[in-house]
């Protein structure tokens, strides 16, 4: 099965979309859409018929319809924001957008319509603490979880809330804040595919944090942190996101000033991570995406304006980089889906 890729190019206000052959990684340039505002982050709806694409500069949110054919999009409308998200992710059952505002210091929920268009004004606009930079839910649908990055403070902390996916709410849990001294920065995070474990990029902290999580509270638990960095790097780094294979067997975060790819596997039983190297990475790999296989890593790098394609190793995990692409400047954002 072929897959879209699609890439925000955010210097250039535009967005690139490629084909990729799913059995050799190769890439081929498909089209691109004009998108004024400095486009960023992508979020895509649990069906993948919409995709959601914020213009950070502008302020402002576009939703698109995807073809299932071929991977084109057709925009649907656009709906002014109150400032710049940085992350943006649906919930589980794709009625609702979630998205987290990093100098607004905020959490805001939009409904989304049947037509999959997302709704303004938002459902909730909440102030949560200075950096906020991911939104996302369990697969409960019922716990959401809001890092923030500013490295001091209760801005030091992953808010916890309840979400009630009949109205869109979110309620503080009990306690709201999880913290930890290992923790520092908590910037994005993924979950595991079978097992209540999230794992958290440290942007200050340059680490990475295994969680539990109490799907009765939806609350978190500290197990592990781990380097992404090797022993004696002194250099100024910082985390940037981060992904786990289909699989559960490895796990991925790039570093933003040693400018590389932090390999871990995972422990089958526990989850928890052991360090396996690096892989050189392109100029500020700020975004990147594992492919629907877990094959595959593109690895975009906002300074070089270069796409790196790796081959996983499905054995180690090791990554193996087997083609560069020049895709523009600032890519922001990359989303590998599916094709029909």
């Amino acid at each position: 099965m072929p897959y879209n890729v699609y890439i925000t190019i955010s210097g250039e206000d535009r967005i690139a979309r490629y084909a990729m052959d799913s059995e050799t990684g190769g890439l081929a340039a498909r089209d691109e859409i004009r998108l004024a505002g400095r486009p960023a982050p992508i979020a895509v709806s649990p069906d993948q018929r919409f995709m959601y694409i914020a213009q950070r500069e502008s302020c402002e949110l576009t939703s698109f319809r995807i073809n299932p054919a071929d991977g084109a999009l057709t925009a649907l409308g656009t709906i002014p924001l109150r400032s710049d998200p940085c992350y943006m992710a649906t919930d589980r059952t794709g009625r609702y957008l979630f998205s987290a505002y990093y100098l607004a210091e905020t959490a805001a929920v939009h409904r989304i319509e049947e037509n999959g268009a997302a709704m303004h004004p938002p459902l909730v606009w909440r102030q949560t603490g200075r950096g906020a930079h991911c939104f996302q839910t369990d697969r409960s649908n019922r716990h959401a979880f809001v890092p923030h990055i500013d490295g001091s403070g209760a801005s030091n902390a992953i808010f916890q809330f309840k979400f009630d996916a009949a109205t869109g709410q979110l309620a503080p849990s009990e306690p709201a804040l999880f913290t930890d001294p290992e923790m520092t920065g908590p910037r994005h995070f993924c979950f595991h595919p079978t097992k209540e474990i999230i794992y958290v990029s440290n942007e200050q902290g340059c680490s990475v944090s295994v969680c539990t999580l109490d799907t009765d509270t939806g609350t978190l638990s500290h197990l592990q942190t781990i380097p992404t960095l090797p022993e004696g790097w002194t250099g100024e780094n910082k985390c940037s996101q981060i992904q786990i294979t289909p699989c559960g067997r490895f796990l991925y975060a790039p570093n933003r000033g040693y400018n590389s790819i932090a390999e871990f596997s995972v422990d089958p039983d526990s989850g928890h991570l052991t360090a396996l190297g690096h892989a050189v990475a392109e100029t500020v790999p700020r975004a990147f995406s594992v492919d629907p296989k877990g094959h595959f890593l593109l690895s975009a790098g906002l300074e070089s304006g270069r796409l790196a394609v790796y081959k996983i190793a499905g054995d180690s995990g090791r990554l193996d980089r087997i083609a560069t692409h020049d895709v523009g400047a600032k890519p922001m954002w990359v989303t590998i889906l599916p094709s029909s």
